[in-house]
């Protein structure tokens, strides 16, 4: 059995989380890489291990999210409406800084679309 590298999750999760904090600072054109490494305390190489480069990332997280409502949803929609909407509106909670962040952003304009 392969032992698997529980510090790659972390690092990508910190590395997403850096960047949505950033996008509510400044425009997702003014980031650059560095910063995203710099915030999310990892070095830029650990960045272009996982992402291309920060376009790539910001799709991924995106992604990321929609199979996630995907899935809720799959499952969601087998309970009374009432109870479907409360679990989206629970993961829209949990997930606030992405949502109002993507929506609010001038840098990431196919989201809020």
């Amino acid at each position: 059995m392969s032992k698997v590298d529980r510090r790659i999750p972390k690092s990508q999760a910190a590395i997403k989380n850096a960047l949505i904090e950033m996008m509510t600072e400044k425009s997702f054109d003014d980031i650059t890489i560095q910063d995203i490494s710099d915030r999310a305390n990892v070095n830029r190489g650990t960045i272009y291990l996982h992402y291309s480069d920060k376009y790539d990332l910001l799709e991924k997280l995106v992604e990321e999210h929609k199979n996630k409502l995907r899935e809720t949803s799959e499952w969601a929609c087998e309970k009374e409406w009432v109870d479907a909407t409360l679990i989206f509106f629970e993961y829209f909670e949990s997930n606030y800084l992405f949502f109002s962040t993507m929506l609010a952003s001038k840098g990431a304009p196919s989201f809020s679309q």
